[in-house]
């Protein structure tokens, strides 16, 4: 896998991580708007540590997508896996 590859890679499983990890730990504010009742956004988002769990996954993700592109442990070219020759 070239470096480029890796990259695009690991910001395709950042950004699904990150939707992923958004929803976690959020509450809504304690008093709705007196005028439509709408609640807006979370009142203590804490997107700090959301970007840093959503690195750390996606770090992880990647790592066990990098092992499995780099060896032959799952291989359409040969194995189990692999198209039938005529």
């Amino acid at each position: 896998m070239s470096v480029f590859v890796g990259v695009i890679l690991y910001v395709l499983i950042w950004w699904t991580a990150l939707f992923a990890v958004l929803p976690f730990g959020t509450r809504p504010v304690a008093e709705p708007d007196a005028a439509t009742g709408w609640r807006g956004a979370p009142a203590q988002p804490r997107m700090w540590l959301k970007l840093g769990a959503t690195t750390l996954v996606a770090a992880v993700i990647w790592g066990i997508c990098y092992a499995l592109i780099v060896t032959d442990w799952i291989s359409f070219r040969s194995g189990w896996l692999a198209l039938p020759t005529n």
